[in-house]
């Protein structure tokens, strides 16, 4: 198995849109989703699921609905009613350029990604039970040098995707995202563009300082240091 610092996966684990279409060996998969059902649940109800996609036939019946629900949440996002507007919408352009550059390439190229992983689950309460598998999902692909990107868009025609899916009706199983999992073309390293912890962190009150100041990341000089 990989030997990868845990500090390392934390810091360098980013977004993964463009990715070879070579596929990702069903040992490593097992590996991904042995870590990822290690992770902490409400109760240890274990009320999830990992549909496993890599049939050709599959993704091809899968991506129009992917484009639709795209052009849907760029229309929103255009209109203003997709999120809270940003404050800084000028310094935040440059970032949402790449973005979109990088989710227009994944949409062009979704019949080659090589696994679509989507999750399913039971009484999410918010994504306490199923984020942190998630997350560890695309921890564990890291260390295996696998990419990802989680994406919730298919949520808008959930009814069409479970249905091609044959997820079971009437049990519960909700449908919480989908990951695009493969090698990814692009480098990894530590984000660099994230407010430092002192400007988004508080202490006992909103808005006190936090009481110790972070200009840069703390890995890896700290790990060296």
């Amino acid at each position: 198995m990989p030997d990868m610092d845990v500090h390392e996966a934390l810091y360098t684990t980013r977004m993964m849109r463009r990715m070879h279409a070579d596929p990702i060996p069903l040992e490593v998969q097992a590996r991904i989703l042995d870590a990822a059902i290690r992770a902490p649940n409400g109760g240890n109800t274990q009320r999830w699921h990992f549909l496993a996609v890599d049939d050709p036939d599959t993704k091809a019946e899968i991506a129009p609905i992917y484009r639709r629900c795209r052009d849907k949440e760029y229309e929103e996002i255009n209109a203003g009613t997709f999120a809270v507007p940003l404050r800084d919408v000028e310094g935040h352009a440059e970032t949402m350029q790449r973005i979109t550059k990088s989710s227009d390439f994944l949409v062009e190229h979704f019949t080659e990604i090589p696994l679509l992983l989507f999750v399913f689950s039971i009484d999410d309460h918010g994504g306490a039970n199923i984020y942190p598998a998630i997350w560890s999902t695309l921890l564990a692909a890291r260390a295996e040098g696998v990419g990802g990107v989680l994406t919730t868009m298919l949520r808008m025609e959930s009814d069409r995707v479970m249905k091609l899916l044959e997820v079971p009706e009437g049990e519960g199983w909700e449908l919480t995202a989908m990951l695009a999992l493969g090698y990814p073309r692009g480098k990894w390293g530590v984000a660099a563009n994230r407010r430092p912890v002192h400007e988004v962190s508080s202490r006992n009150r909103w808005g006190r300082d936090f009481g110790v100041s972070v200009p840069e990341p703390l890995w890896p000089a700290g790990q060296q240091g």
